[in-house]
């Protein structure tokens, strides 16, 4: 089951993040020859371009939709705007960083609702760099209206294929039901199955938890979680994910799943990393927290692997 969380800032789950997998029963307003999904670009301009180029070189109806956490990185006046600008373009849905830095929830800090597996030094770490992305937001005009508008989740159709779009879980907007560590259990599993039954979904594509999976249930239903479309997800590489379902696989995607007329696969946004480098230190030099928190995977990545991402049910 997902993890519990303490009342921490940081570890928190607001109550206004819970909707419940019936929410997600309702009917689908977007359909697509071609859906991409693409959950924490955390202020990474780079892989916004490349991901737009990707997705316009598709044939037929394409959608692309930022499922939450689009901002993280980008405290730059210029930067935060151009993200902004970029994601208008498309269809959106908020994580808790687009939540936090609209609307504060008191006591929630950055909204990530946190596990125990994850140190407290990170913890505050976030919770400071929600706050300073927080300023910037307050320094952009509209920013927050724009951001507090948007939804916690859409529901998709493709190729007949219901899915239900999130940031977190099944349950919440912050939930780790959808974690590679949570699927990696039978109680995790388990859970996923009666969001599965009471959304009425087939497909479940979230991101939150920052490393990617994708999860069969016996041949018909599947969980996908991009991990991070700004940021490296795999040991040794310098690439963000997409989620791309379509009728037709993609040449160049990592791994895939059928379910159904749909193929859920997870294709590589191959941004110009140097630059990303070069732009994140700018703003988040040595010594700062997000240099602490996330330089190590932005550079050579987090310590897992490929084969780790694709299970069986």
């Amino acid at each position: 089951m997902p993890h519990r969380q303490s009342e921490a800032p940081g570890r928190a789950c607001p109550l206004d993040y819970r909707y419940g997998a019936t929410a997600l029963a309702g009917p689908a307003t977007l359909h697509a020859d071609a859906l991409w999904i693409a959950g924490g670009l955390y202020g990474n301009a780079f892989a916004l371009r490349e991901l737009e180029a990707m997705v316009a070189a598709e044939c037929g109806d394409t959608a692309l939709v930022f499922n939450g956490d689009f901002h993280w990185f980008d405290v730059d006046a210029g930067g935060f705007a151009r993200i902004e600008e970029g994601v208008a373009r498309h269809t959106a849905t908020r994580g808790n960083v687009e939540s936090e830095i609209a609307d504060p929830r008191p006591g929630a800090g950055c909204g990530c609702a946190y596990p125990a597996w994850v140190g407290d030094e990170d913890v505050a770490r976030s919770n400071r760099i929600a706050e300073r992305l927080r300023d910037t937001a307050r320094r952009t005009p509209g920013a927050a209206a724009r951001l507090a508008a948007l939804p916690m989740f859409r529901v998709a159709e493709v190729g007949g294929q219901r899915i239900a779009i999130v940031h977190g879980d099944g349950e919440s907007l912050a939930g780790w039901g959808f974690s590679q560590e949570a699927l990696a259990t039978a109680g995790g599993r388990r859970a996923a199955l009666e969001w599965f039954a009471a959304s009425g979904a087939g497909v479940f594509a979230s991101s939150h938890t920052c490393l990617p999976v994708l999860q069969a249930f016996d041949g018909a239903r599947a969980v996908i979680n991009n991990g991070a479309s700004g940021m490296p997800n795999f040991a040794g590489t310098s690439y963000g994910l997409a989620t791309r379902i379509a009728p037709a696989p993609h040449p160049d995607a990592l791994y895939r799943l059928r379910v159904g007329q749909a193929v859920i696969e997870a294709v590589p946004i191959r941004y110009d990393a140097k630059a990303w480098q070069s732009a994140f230190l700018a703003q988040w030099p040595e010594g700062s927290d997000a240099h602490a928190s996330y330089w190590k995977r932005i550079v050579n990545g987090p310590g897992y692997g490929i084969d780790a991402a694709l299970r069986a049910a």
